[in-house]
C-alpha cells in the first residue's frame, strides 16, 4: 500500500484484539502502511504474516524488517517455530502477536475506518460485473466528490482490508467491491467495511462449485446488507429472479434499479464495438464499454451515484471517461480485431459475449476461442454441454475450444456441423489459430482467468492498437 509518510494507526489501537500482545524492541509507535508481501513493504510499514498453501508469511518476517517494516502482525503459535522474538529484538522491531493474523488484519482495517465518520462507504458484490461497476461508479462519483476505491481486484478477505488503508481524511466517498471464494466471506468483508450503501450486480453461476446452487449464492451475496442498522441503502437489480429474497429483511431502504428506473435516461443506442450512446438528462454521451452486460454495469453505477448523490453532469462525465479494463471486453485492433474478454468466465458471461458478437454486423469472419469455465463444480459438465448446443446457432465460422473442462462441449459439437478444434495444449492452440486467421477476422477470446487466453493476443497481434494507441502485448493482471 502507498503511504503518505504519517502514522496510519498506532499500535495501542490494536489492544482490543482478543489476546493481542505487543512485543516491542523499537521506538515506533505505529505503522504508516500495510502489506502482506515482504517485497512490497515500505519504510515504517506493517507486515502481516499470513499462512498460505504454498508459503508461510512468517518465514519472511526478517526480510520484511530488513526492508523497513516497523512491525509484523504474527500468529502466536509461530513465534518459536520461526524465532520471531529473537529476530525482532536483533533488529529493534515490534511484533503484534495474535491468534489469527488474517482476522486481526480485518479488525485493524475496521478500526482504521472508524476514524473517518464522514466517509460514505459503498460496497459492491455480485456474480459478475463487480470490478467494472466499481470503476464506472468511482469515475462518476469522482467527477464531483473526492473518491477512493480498491485498486484492481483487491476485493478478497485480504485485498479489501489492504484497500481500506488507502482511505484518507480528504476522501468523501469510498467505493469498494467484495469478492467471494468461500462461504461466509461476504459477511466478513461487510463486517470490515460496514457499508452505508450496498449493491448487488447480479446472481449467476460464478462460484456455484463452491456454494452448490444459485440460491446459496444469493444467500451469500445478501450478506453485503448484514451490517445495516436501519439507515443503510440496499440496491438490487430489478430483473433478478431473486429480488424478493434479496430484499426480504433488509434493515434499511431497498431500491430496485435497472433501465426502467431512471427518469433522466432518454434512450440508448448500440454502437457495436464502439460501445453505447446513452442519452442522459437530455444530452448524448459515449460509453465506450461494448455490450449489454456493460450497459447493465453502467446502470448499476448510475444507481449508486444517485444515492450519493451527484448531478447529471458528473454522470455524463464519468460515463465518457471510462475505458475497458484488462481482459474485460478490451477491443484490440490490427490486421484482425480481437475482443479480449478473458478475465473470467461463467455460463452467463459466455452467453452475453456470444450474443454481443452475434449482434455485430461484421464484414469478415467471426472466430470464437473459448476456454473452460472453472469453479462450476458438479454443474461443470452440464454447463459445457449447453455451450456445445448453443454454438452451432451462433455466427461463428470456426470455434477453438481450450481446457479439460470444456471437453463436453467438444463432444456435443462432433454432431453439430460446426467447424471446431479442441485442445488442452496452449502451444497447439496458438499455432492452429495463427495458421487459421486472416486479415479482417473478428476473434473473441473468452475463458476463465486460469486459461490466460490473453497469451493468444500477442500471436494474433504482435503489436496491437488499444483505445487509439499502439501497445505491445498486455502483461500481468492476475
Amino acid at each position: 500500500m502507498i503511504s503518505d509518510g504519517g502514522v496510519l494507526l498506532e499500535f495501542t489501537a490494536l489492544s482490543p484484539f482478543p489476546g493481542a500482545e505487543l512485543l516491542s524492541f523499537g521506538n515506533a509507535r505505529g505503522f504508516s502502511s500495510v502489506s502482506i508481501d515482504s517485497r512490497s513493504v515500505q519504510e515504517g510499514g506493517l507486515f502481516t504474516a499470513l499462512s498460505g498453501s504454498a508459503h508461510d508469511g512468517h518465514a519472511f518476517v526478517e526480510a520484511a524488517f530488513k526492508k523497513g517494516a516497523a512491525a509484523a502482525l504474527v500468529e502466536r503459535q509461530k513465534i518459536e517455530t520461526f524465532n520471531l522474538a529473537r529476530i525482532a529484538q536483533a533488529l529493534g522491531k515490534t511484533l503484534i502477536i495474535v491468534d489469527n493474523p488474517l482476522r486481526a488484519l480485518q479488525d485493524a482495517a475496521g478500526i482504521y475506518l472508524k476514524q473517518f465518520s464522514r466517509l460514505l462507504k459503498i460496497a459492491i458484490t455480485g456474480s459478475s460485473g463487480k470490478t467494472t461497476t466499481k470503476e464506472i461508479a468511482a469515475a462518476i462519483i469522482g467527477a464531483e466528490k473526492n473518491t477512493v476505491m480498491n485498486p484492481g481486484n483487491y476485493n478478497s478477505e485480504t485485498g479489501l482490508p489492504l484497500a481500506v488503508f488507502a482511505v484518507r481524511a480528504c476522501h468523501e466517498v469510498g467505493v469498494f467491491e467484495m469478492g467471494m471464494n468461500r462461504r461466509g466471506e461476504i459477511a466478513e468483508l461487510a463486517g470490515v467495511l460496514k457499508p452505508d450503501v450496498a449493491l448487488i450486480t447480479n446472481i449467476g453461476s460464478a462460484h456455484i462449485g463452491i456454494l452448490g446452487s444459485k440460491e446459496a449464492i444469493a444467500e451469500e451475496k445478501k450478506n453485503i446488507f448484514a451490517q445495516f442498522d436501519g439507515k443503510g441503502i440496499a440496491l438490487i437489480p430489478a430483473d433478478t429472479p431473486f429480488r424478493d429474497f434479496l430484499a426480504h429483511g433488509v434493515k434499511g431502504r431497498t431500491v430496485f434499479y435497472g433501465e426502467e428506473s431512471f427518469a433522466d435516461l432518454g434512450g440508448v443506442r448500440n454502437l457495436g464495438l464502439d460501445g453505447t450512446e446513452i442519452t442522459w438528462a437530455g444530452q448524448r454521451v459515449r460509453f465506450a464499454l461494448p455490450g449489454r452486460h456493460n450497459l447493465a454495469n453502467a446502470f448499476a453505477a448510475i444507481a449508486l451515484a444517485q444515492e450519493v448523490p451527484v448531478g447529471a453532469q458528473a454522470i455524463r462525465h464519468g460515463l465518457e471517461s471510462v475505458k475497458p479494463l484488462f481482459g474485460r471486453g478490451e477491443i484490440l485492433h490490427g490486421r484482425v480485431t480481437v475482443i479480449q474478454d478473458c478475465y473470467n468466465s461463467n455460463p452467463e458471461s459466455v452467453i452475453g459475449a456470444l450474443e454481443f458478437c452475434d449482434s455485430l454486423d461484421w464484414p469478415g469472419r467471426t472466430i470464437y476461442v473459448l476456454g473452460e469455465m472453472r469453479e462450476l463444480g458438479e454443474d461443470s459438465r452440464a454447463a459445457h454441454e449447453e455451450l456445445g448446443r448453443l454454438l452451432p446457432g451462433s455466427k461463428a465460422g470456426m470455434v477453438f475450444l481450450f481446457g479439460d473442462e470444456i471437453r463436453p462441449a467438444a463432444e456435443i459439437l462432433k454432431t453439430g456441423g460446426l467447424s471446431f478444434m479442441y485442445t488442452c495444449d496452449i502451444d497447439e492452440l496458438s499455432r492452429a489459430l495463427a495458421a487459421y486467421v486472416r486479415d479482417g477476422d473478428l476473434v473473441l477470446l473468452k475463458g476463465s482467468r486460469g486459461c490466460a487466453l490473453e497469451r493468444l493476443s500477442s500471436v494474433l497481434l504482435p503489436a496491437v492498437t488499444c483505445h487509439g494507441h499502439t501497445c505491445r502485448r498486455h502483461e500481468g493482471a492476475a
